[in-house]
């Protein structure tokens, strides 16, 4: 099971979506979501087919639980806001917090492995996020837990969070947040997901710049590391990338996207962000920030083309 993880507006969709055309992978989206957004407010599936009509979830819930139910999703949201806040992030790594954690994480279980099943695709990737639910998901006995940090500038993160997006599942706003909210955010999740790394397992970092200038490299890097290598990419294209429709239950608009996706960096903050909020963005987060390779000022035209030094744009930290 893929975990991928960071802070949102940082190309985890993307990721996923890559991931995803690989033969033997299922993406499920974001499936910290799927109690509210797919069980109790029935959101379209990345099929585009409401949560309740599209027939792999149906088919999961069944194999999962016996069929999807609004007493189900309380249930789990009710674990979820004991054991799975950032807060409890200390707890979870030394393994103090214990009351509803196995009861959360067998919720997980069942649906991975239940979508895996009725997949016919023994690898499926989870896109959440949440660094919290990555360190309730590691105490998990059954699940085979492989987790991919997403990084992305800080800067750009920010500008993207403070702009105006749709939801296309309800016509509504995206969440928006002041760039100040948005650094500690973007501090507070990539520092949590280096104590994961420093505790167990592996966790392995891709940096969102990196996967956006050579994306078959990087792409090929990760499945090395993650162990399915050697698979073809035939899906990729130079600039482009071909996707087919996907049982996402949550996530970026970007999860119903069909057909050719243009691969090209978001680089528009360089040019409209606000000094003020670049200051204040910069102020907060540069010392990990320049440990991910992210320059306070901007580089020369020249020097932005250069050759990322992490070989293939993907660093691996294991702690066993």
């Amino acid at each position: 099971m893929i975990f991928i993880g960071g802070l949102g507006r940082s190309g985890t969709t993307l990721l996923e979506r890559l991931l995803g055309e690989v033969p033997g992978v299922a993406p499920l989206g974001e499936v910290i979501h799927l109690w509210e957004r797919g069980i109790i407010a029935r959101e379209p599936c990345g099929c585009g087919e409401p949560f309740g009509a599209c027939e792999f979830w149906r088919r999961v819930g069944i194999r999962a639980f016996g069929g999807w139910s609004s007493g189900l999703a309380d249930r789990v949201l009710t674990l979820r806001r004991r054991v799975d806040r950032t807060r409890r992030i200390p707890a979870l790594a030394s393994q103090r917090l214990q009351v509803g954690l196995s009861g959360y994480t067998r919720a997980y279980s069942r649906v991975y492995e239940a979508a895996a099943k009725i997949s016919g695709r023994p690898v499926v990737v989870d896109s959440s996020k949440h660094a919290s639910l990555a360190f309730c998901l590691r105490t998990s006995p059954v699940i085979d837990l492989s987790v991919v940090h997403v990084v992305r500038d800080p800067r750009a993160v920010a500008y993207s969070w403070h702009r105006q997006v749709t939801r296309p599942e309800n016509g509504g706003a995206m969440t928006r947040w002041p760039p100040v909210r948005t650094a500690v955010h973007w501090l507070v999740q990539n520092l949590a997901y280096e104590l994961l790394a420093r505790r167990r397992g592996t966790v392995i970092r891709v940096r969102y710049e990196d996967l956006l200038a050579d994306p078959p490299a990087v792409l090929a890097a990760l499945l090395g590391r993650l162990g399915l290598g050697g698979v073809a990419l035939g899906f990729l294209r130079p600039g482009m990338a071909e996707l087919s429709a996907a049982h996402t239950c949550a996530g970026n608009p970007m999860r119903f996207t069909v057909g050719a996706l243009e691969l090209t960096r978001d680089d528009t903050w360089r040019e409209r962000q606000p000094r003020l909020h670049r200051w204040l963005v910069t102020a907060l987060t540069w010392p990990l920030m320049l440990q991910y390779g992210y320059r306070p000022r901007r580089r020369p035209a020249r020097e932005e083309t250069r050759v990322p030094r992490i070989p293939a744009g993907v660093a691996a930290q294991e702690c066993r």
